[in-house]
């Protein structure tokens, strides 16, 4: 069953599977894939992490817990209570933060503005007046040109950081 944000219920759904999630367990997944990807005979050996919501907040732990070569955090969700973690970034993150996002309020996106702005592996992008999930093509709170941004600034960054067939690959996005 595909999940959208549409109705109550939905995202009453939505809801439980994020509570029921393990981050540690995620985190360790996520690491497997990595190093997996990483030995596979058609890859250059880089790998990068991207994620959207829960996926963006994966994707920060993975810039704080693993080697992943770069990660792409879209509108993540609880970063505020994991600062304490970045000062081990040692690869690029890039960061999108909605800027009327009910799920990172602005006390929680100032928190990470200010814990984050001026770390040298860390770039963040605000996207004014769009809400949570401003990049979910379909969504309710969908916005072309924020989305269009955000994603050619992904696709650059994984490009730059992955290397040149990661922009082939991406050129469709812009």
């Amino acid at each position: 069953m595909q999940l959208t944000d549409k109705t109550e219920a939905e995202w009453q759904r939505a809801f439980q599977f994020y509570q029921g999630f393990n981050v540690e367990l995620g985190i360790a997944d996520l690491k497997t894939t990595l190093a997996y990807i990483r030995d596979d005979k058609l890859s250059n050996g880089k790998v990068g992490t991207l994620g959207y919501c829960l996926g963006g907040k994966l994707a920060f732990l993975m810039a704080t817990r693993s080697d992943a070569d770069c990660n792409v955090s879209y509108y993540g969700v609880g970063i505020e209570a994991l600062l304490d973690e970045a000062k081990v970034i040692k690869k690029q993150l890039l960061m999108h933060i909605a800027e009327k996002d009910k799920f990172v309020p602005m006390p929680a996106q100032q928190k990470i503005l200010g814990a984050l702005n001026k770390h040298k592996n860390v770039e963040i992008h605000v996207y004014p007046g769009v809400d949570h999930a401003f990049a979910r093509e379909g969504g309710q709170h969908y916005d072309k040109e924020a989305a269009h941004q955000a994603n050619a600034r992904t696709a650059d960054f994984l490009a730059t950081h992955l290397g040149a067939a990661t922009r082939k690959a991406n050129a469709g996005t812009r």
